[in-house]
Order: structure tokens, then sequence, then C-alpha cells
């Protein structure tokens, strides 16, 4: 037997709806500012004890890659590809600082000035190697730039399992990014390479270099 209805609502508000008749599921709650609606499933959670993503990085970014490890890769490339074109460079260079020292030496010994000293000249041989070194290692830097820009890793980088990427979203960099990148590594070496040593405590285990062109490195695999 079905119920009489109540008295109206003193207070104007809708009426209740008789005990078993559905409720209006009435208009859903809108996002505040902001907050946007959810689609598909929702964010994952880190596991408990898990450290959340470093301040600034996008969520879901691998774990930064450690000074040993960056210094590693370092070395790597460095005797895959830079140990000729130094070795040129030094062969060249060296016998002729020695012939230059010399010469000053001599001048000071027979009290004459350095600006009246008769310094010798680079030999022929000397500056082939000099110039064929200096080409050797501007095709390198040009060489791992391209590596950089397209895939975030240098073969050393990529030996030991780390890649380099842009901090804003986990993307390459592109070839213009990652060649300004190394040139701006002469900042870092400049104060008795202090930019080198500053992932050491830095928060993003950024060289100065990464902090201005906004780049991190990572473990490629973890």
């Amino acid at each position: 037997m079905s119920q009489p209805p109540g008295p109206p609502n003193p207070y104007g508000g809708p009426p209740q709806q008789p005990y078993g008749q559905p409720q209006n599921p009435g208009i859903p709650q809108q996002p505040y500012y902001g907050q946007q609606p959810g689609y598909g499933y929702p964010a994952q959670q880190p596991p408990y004890g898990a450290y959340p993503p470093a301040g600034g990085l996008p969520p879901g970014m691998p774990p930064l890659a450690s000074w040993g490890a960056r210094l590693g890769a370092y070395l790597l490339d460095f005797l895959m590809f830079n140990l000729v074109p130094t070795g040129l460079i030094m062969a060249g260079d060296l016998p002729y600082s020695k012939k230059v020292q010399d010469a000053k030496d001599a001048c000071t010994d027979q009290g004459i000035s350095s600006r009246n000293c008769d310094l010798p000249s680079m030999s022929s041989s000397g500056l082939t190697l000099v110039l064929v070194g200096a080409v050797l290692s501007l095709a390198v830097f040009v060489f791992l730039s391209i590596r950089e820009g397209r895939t975030g890793q240098t073969p050393g980088k990529k030996i030991v399992g780390i890649r380099l990427l842009r901090e804003s979203d986990g993307a390459a960099l592109g070839f213009g990014r990652a060649f300004g990148r190394r040139w701006l590594h002469v900042l870092d070496a400049i104060p008795c390479g202090l930019g080198f040593l500053w992932p050491l405590w830095d928060g993003k285990n950024q060289t100065w270099a990464d902090k201005m062109v906004h780049t991190v490195v990572i473990k490629d695999q973890f």
C-alpha cells in the first residue's frame, strides 16, 4: 500500500521523493579552475616508499643519471673519438712550444728583452699535424652533437645506459640545442671545472650548461 504524500516543505526546498522512487542524478559537479576532467585511467601514484621525481621534472621521468655514470660516458667518448685528434695537436704543438721557450730562455740569458727576441716559427709538418687534429676535433664535435640531438645518446652514453633529454617534456634536444650545450661546457670548465662538479650536489644533477639549455641526463636502463 502506498503512503500518502507528506505536507509541503515550509522552506521552499524540492519535495522529497517517496520511498522506493529513484533519486534525480542532479547536475554533475563542475571541476574547479585549473582542474581538468579525467581521461582514461587515473594517474598512477608512486608506490609507498618511492621518491617522487626531482622538482620541476615532468611525471614519469626516469631516474637521473649519477655523476659517475656521466663521467664514465665522457671518458669513453674521449677514448673513442678525441684521443687521436688530441694526440695530433699535441704532436705538432709541443715541439714548437719547446723551441719557443728555449729561444726565450736564450734571450733572457743574453739580456735581450722578449720583445726583441727572435722566436722560431712552427715547422710545416707541425702545422699540418695541428690543422688535421683541429679539423678532426671539429668533426667529432659536430658528430656527437648530432647523435645527442637526435637520440640523446653518444656512443659513450649508450654504453653506460644514460640519455640526454629536454627537462620540460623528456623529448630529444635537436641539433641546435645539443650543439650549443657542448659549446657552453666552456663555462663549466673555466672556474677550475666547477661546473662539471656541480651535479654532485645539484638537485637535478645538472651542470651549468644543462641549466642554461634546460636539459637533464637520465638513466636509460633502470
